[in-house]
């Protein structure tokens, strides 16, 4: 057992990092499909629409359950990453019929979401644990930065995995169901902190309270913007690049252009890993909404740039995308530390879940809209409407700035 803050923390990532690559595990092997059996824009949106679905009603009913404070959370974690990794593994022996022309692809990434819902949370639940412990909470920006590298860099690992498979989309599903059953026995391995203890129970009569509190609604406007763009272009950056590619592969040869888009967007959303560690500790001494801020303004403005380059010079639109992928995460962690730093104690674990509910819920808007954009006015300009979120999410986290409950945040740097 590993009872000291570091070791216990990093197995705690290398969980994190294993059980969470099932997150896109269906969705990075879209493209392969769609040559395969010719999947429609619709249902290859479900692969990962249903995920969303499934995590916002998993995180729900484990709220209402208290299942994180009534069950060891490492044994939950470990049951949740052993049922995601089954539910993923089933659609390896799914007939062609049953992959691209029913609901049971969609149900059971419905049901990983759920699992998912056991593993994320509860891991930032045993990060908080060591928050607490010598230090006090001056590094709660970087925990919980190092838990959302940790879901960055699992998104991405399903790319990766495609990539050296090459098109056979079934060592990527298969190399991530294998992932999180090693994540299932990791964590186990995991000391709690002595943070640990504090019930956080989900009200019902509180949910308002997240819309009310003016401090708490700018919080959650910033995560929604920051949310509105996130997860549609993880969901979709392998699909641009190809179709990038198709137009202008840009001296890049035969034998690695199939393989670039899927390498590319796991260069992409891994950035976001950089991006959160560095946004975690800049958010420590500098602000969460200085950095927060800065972060949006960044993400956006990719937002509208990334179309200028389609289908020009691949290797520059590589380094906007791998900038974007490392700002469009720098700012996650902090929206949910400055909910922790902004709510009375008790209510902490329901503000987080509402937070964490309403922009999962978002996402499943987005994530369908973006082959819609992609539909009426080319891929080139698929991404631009999502720089509507951060827009709307500085403008929130710049009132924010000006209130007095914002010295409550990263211990008076605002």
């Amino acid at each position: 057992m590993l009872k000291s803050k570091w070791p216990a923390l990093m197995a705690l990532m290398a969980a994190q990092i294993l059980a969470l690559s099932l997150w896109f595990s269906a969705t990075a092997v879209v493209p392969a499909l769609r040559l395969e059996l010719a999947l429609d824009d619709f249902t290859a949106a479900l692969f990962t629409s249903t995920v969303q679905a499934g995590f916002v009603a998993g995180t729900l009913a484990s709220a209402l359950l208290g299942l994180a404070d009534r069950l060891d959370p490492r044994r939950l974690f470990a049951v949740c990453a052993l049922i995601a990794a089954a539910a993923n593994a089933v659609i390896l022996v799914l007939p062609p019929g049953l992959l691209a022309g029913s609901f049971t692809v969609p149900t059971l990434r419905f049901l990983t979401g759920m699992a998912m819902a056991g593993i994320y949370p509860v891991g930032m639940k045993l990060a908080a644990t060591w928050a607490a412990s010598g230090d006090g909470r001056s590094d709660l920006g970087l925990l919980v930065g190092l838990l959302v590298g940790a879901l960055t860099f699992g998104s991405a690992m399903p790319h990766l995995f495609n990539a050296l498979g090459g098109l056979d989309w079934r060592l990527a599903l298969g190399a991530t169901s294998i992932a999180a059953v090693l994540a299932a026995g990791l964590i186990l391995l995991m000391g709690i902190g002595p943070g640990a203890g504090a019930r956080r129970l989900f009200h019902w009569r509180q949910v308002l309270l997240a819309w009310r509190h003016l401090p708490l609604r700018l919080a959650n406007l910033g995560y929604l913007g920051h949310m509105w763009e996130l997860y549609a272009m993880w969901a979709w950056i392998a699909v641009f690049l190809e179709a990038s590619l198709a137009v202008n592969a840009g001296g890049i040869g035969p034998a690695w252009v199939g393989e670039a888009p899927r390498l590319g967007a796991f260069a992409t959303i891994a950035a976001g890993a950089l991006g959160s560690l560095a946004g975690g500790w800049i958010a420590d001494r500098h602000g969460r909404t200085t950095l927060t801020i800065g972060a949006l303004a960044v993400s956006g403005g990719c937002c509208l740039a990334v179309g200028f380059l389609f289908g020009g010079n691949p290797w520059w639109l590589l380094v906007l995308c791998l900038v974007w992928g490392a700002a469009i995460v720098a700012d996650s962690a902090q929206f949910s530390a400055s909910v922790t730093e902004l709510s009375d104690r008790e209510l902490i674990g329901t503000m987080l879940t509402i937070q964490t509910c309403a922009g999962f819920l978002l996402t499943l808007l987005t994530i369908h809209l973006v082959p819609w954009f992609a539909d009426l006015f080319g891929w080139q300009f698929a991404f631009a409407f999502l720089a509507a979120g951060p827009v709307v999410g500085i403008i929130a986290m710049a009132r924010l700035r000006t209130l007095p409950e914002a010295h409550q945040l990263a211990g008076g740097r605002r």
